[in-house]
């Protein structure tokens, strides 16, 4: 599993979730999170609106390698597959499909190209934007790669799907060699600019490791960690969504109306 730097993020609210990990063996808090890394403004309308209206929830994963986990089952333990597990437990009656579509090696730009088609076949309500980490390998123009998300999550908002963001993961093994604090602050403003939440795997990451919850210099080598690992980001996504969408839930739901 590749794994890379955290912006360091100042904070004021604490607060915390707990998402089990139970089904991977974990000790019962290893997956939790506080809520200030999970929670914010921005709402979701059209996924709230599809639950309501058709009890279904159809959502488009959107991201690269670090979407998905190696060998032949890898797909059912990574993060995209644990979301749907998830939100199907969390939401019951109402019918989860995560459709992931991943592409290795793909800037913001070239995201670009396909994102017509894959509303026109897949029709999601939500999408989950994952991306960053290329571009800041490459060396991306931090604007050229701002410039390009925002008119992507435009495209994707006027094709009738809600957007989350997701930034990068934090390895401590990478985060002198890959700097990629302003790709992180270039998904922070087209965020804020387009209303749309981010799920700031960068500094839940970097919370779990300085925590001591997960040993993540040992995670790309360690599958059954990795595994656990991306069973907690399914948790802790499902949670922003259902917070984000209003949508009331069997744990205890979202308390905005």
């Amino acid at each position: 599993m590749k794994t890379w730097t955290a912006l360091g993020q100042a904070v004021a609210v604490v607060g915390a979730i707990l998402c089990s990990a139970g089904a991977f063996g974990e000790h019962a808090d290893t997956c939790a999170v506080p809520g200030y890394l999970l929670f914010g403004d921005s709402s979701l309308d059209r996924a709230h609106a599809e639950v309501r209206k058709d009890n279904a929830l159809q959502i488009l994963a959107l991201g690269g390698t670090s979407s998905t986990l190696p060998g032949p089952d890898g797909a059912s333990f990574a993060y995209p597959a644990r979301l749907e597990a998830a939100l199907t437990r969390r939401l019951p009656g109402v019918k989860v499909t995560v459709t992931s579509v991943t592409k290795t090696r793909q800037t913001a730009k070239e995201m670009l190209t396909s994102i017509a088609q894959l509303l026109l076949d897949h029709k999601p309500s939500l999408v989950i934007l994952q991306t960053g980490t290329f571009d800041a390998v490459r060396g991306t123009d931090p604007e050229e790669f701002r410039a390009a998300l925002a008119e992507g999550v435009e495209k994707l908002q006027a094709g009738g799907a809600d957007v989350v963001l997701v930034n990068m993961q934090y390895s401590p093994r990478t985060e002198s060699i890959v700097a990629v604090g302003a790709y992180a602050d270039g998904i922070r403003w087209v965020s804020r600019e387009r209303e749309v939440p981010v799920f700031d795997r960068l500094a839940i990451m970097r919370h779990w490791y300085d925590n001591g919850q997960f040993d993540l210099y040992k995670a790309t080598k360690d599958l059954q960690m990795a595994k656990s690992v991306h069973d907690c980001l399914g948790r802790a996504l499902a949670a922003t969504i259902i917070d984000a969408a209003r949508l009331q839930d069997r744990d205890g739901g979202s308390t905005r109306q």
